[in-house]
C-alpha cells in the first residue's frame, strides 16, 4: 500500500478505538428509544387500539356554522 506523506494509515488499535465509540453511542441512542417508548406506554398513547381503526367508518359531522347560516338566512326572508 503506498502511503502519501502526512497521511493516516489507521492500524488495528485505532479502528477498534473507533468501533468502541460507535458501540457507545449506538447503546446510548437506544436507551434513549426504549426511555421514550417507556414514557409513551405509562402516559397511555397506546390505550385506544380500537377507535383509529374505525374512525375512517363514521360519518363526519357538518360545519356547526352550516346549520346557523341556512337558519339566519331562511330567517330573513320570513321577515
Amino acid at each position: 500500500m503506498l502511503l502519501m506523506p502526512g497521511s493516516f494509515a489507521p492500524n488495528k488499535s485505532t479502528a477498534l478505538s473507533a468501533l468502541f465509540i460507535l458501540i457507545g453511542i449506538s447503546i446510548i441512542v437506544a436507551g434513549s428509544f426504549l426511555a421514550a417508548f417507556l414514557w409513551s406506554v405509562g402516559s397511555g398513547q397506546y390505550e385506544d387500539d380500537y377507535t383509529p381503526s374505525v374512525r375512517m367508518l363514521f360519518d363526519d359531522q357538518p360545519p356547526a356554522n352550516h346549520s346557523t347560516t341556512i337558519q339566519q338566512d331562511s330567517h330573513s326572508e320570513i321577515n
